[in-house]
């Protein structure tokens, strides 16, 4: 049997209870009071005295170590053994987006772009190679060729109406078609295109004996071609036609126009005062006196003035455009303004103007390069033959007119070969 260890009698000392060692009683060795240490039991201390512990609630009573705080109840200090801290992890990287003017977003952007300018790009052997070729073969990127304003100039000008002038070639080219003679040749019996060429021709030749604007004669060929479209007429009344359509386009173009006497003498006396006066009456009244109407003319001014053309250039745009108008099948497969913008083509390569076709003509005139092509080759083609052969006549008016050298001598300017490619065989 275990012998039972005596007890020593408990001593008191303050409030702490201290049990001594039956080992050390009878030697007066007592065992040092340890101070609060936090587990010792307290008594008769005050129901508010701070120094008093609670003991905290475990987990197996359901209730946790620290209760929550709530906003009604002040919040109780525990004695809670504060858990281990955990390592610091790295700053998550929070990407700020700063709002900023516009006027900051483009200094920014300026900025940038001027970074990347100051970079060198890096240049390869191909495109090297690249880039020659396409200087070799012409295909190097160009600047836009700007259109010039060619009104600009006549600003001041009343009398140019710059401001109505885009409108008022509009409208010409809008009616145009409305006053084009039709193909009226198998409508005439007694009539070929030779007579009407041999016709034409002499009008040129009386046009320049009576030195009358060139309005007059784009108008009396439109006359002629339109009376010619509405009525057969016999071959002995052709030149009388031809006179009667001078006197009234002379009567509205010129300020003083011929007498009917003077257009008896030019034909010889082949007509009277009297037939000539009929015949324009007849005329007149067939065409319903309509004769304002967009001529070759017409044209012709305004695309002279956009091409920026010399004098030897516009005789030579002149020269073209007659030597169109006299040949029939020019005048009936091609409108006016057609007409016209082919001849500055036609007289511009003949010329070796580069560009040949600029965008200052392609806006007046409304026509690519590629619609004047077929145009421009019959008008080059024409020119090439009438110095060959001299159409009718190897000394005809025409060929005389600009062949004198205040003209320029424009009849003797050869034709652009590239524009006479397959016209000549033809």
């Amino acid at each position: 049997m275990m012998a039972s260890r005596s007890m020593a009698p408990q001593q008191t000392m303050g409030d702490v209870i201290v049990v001594e060692d039956d080992k050390n009683a009878g030697k007066g060795r007592n065992r040092r009071v340890l101070r609060d240490i936090g587990n010792v039991v307290r008594e008769n201390y005050p129901k508010n005295d701070p120094a008093k512990i609670n003991r905290p609630r475990t987990r197996s009573q359901h209730a946790p170590l620290v209760e929550p705080i709530k906003a009604d109840k002040p919040a109780v200090k525990r004695n809670v053994v504060p858990k281990q801290r955990k390592r610091a992890e790295k700053p998550k990287v929070v990407e700020i987006i700063e709002i900023s003017s516009d006027s900051d977003e483009e200094q920014g952007l300026v900025a940038v772009q001027a970074k990347n300018a100051n970079k060198k790009k890096a240049i390869s052997y191909t495109s090297v190679l690249t880039a020659r070729s396409k200087a070799a073969c012409g295909l190097e990127k160009k600047p836009k060729e700007a259109i010039v304003d060619i009104d600009a100039a006549d600003a001041e000008n009343d009398l140019a109406a710059v401001e109505y002038v885009e409108d008022i070639y509009s409208f010409y080219k809008s009616v145009e078609s409305e006053w084009r003679p039709q193909d009226y040749m198998r409508s005439q019996p007694e009539i070929n295109e030779k007579m009407r060429l041999i016709l034409v021709e002499w009008l040129i030749d009386v046009h320049v004996r009576f030195e009358l604007n060139p309005e007059t004669f784009y108008l009396t060929v439109n006359i002629l071609d339109r009376f010619l479209s509405a009525k057969p007429v016999p071959r002995n009344e052709l030149q009388l036609v031809g006179v009667s359509a001078l006197l009234m386009s002379s009567k509205y173009e010129e300020i003083w126009p011929p007498q009917v006497e003077d257009l008896v003498d030019i034909a010889d006396h082949a007509y009277t005062h009297k037939q000539i006066l009929v015949m324009e009456k007849t005329i007149l009244s067939t065409l319903v006196w309509y004769l304002t109407v967009p001529t070759h003319y017409v044209f012709l001014a305004r695309f002279i003035k956009a091409s920026i053309a010399d004098e030897q250039m516009e005789n030579m745009v002149h020269y073209l455009a007659e030597l169109g108008v006299m040949h029939y099948d020019t005048t009936i497969m091609f409108s006016p303004s057609m007409v016209a913008a082919s001849a500055i083509y036609a007289a511009r390569s003949a010329l070796h103007q580069v560009p040949v076709w600029t965008n200052t003509l392609k806006h007046h005139t409304g026509y690519s390069e590629t619609q004047l092509m077929d145009c421009a080759k019959l008008l080059a083609y024409q020119q090439w033959k009438q110095q060959q052969e001299g159409c009718v006549n190897a000394k005809g008016a025409l060929r005389k007119k600009y062949s004198k050298d205040e003209r320029f001598a424009v009849a003797l300017i050869p034709p652009a070969k590239s524009l006479l490619t397959g016209s000549e065989s033809a």
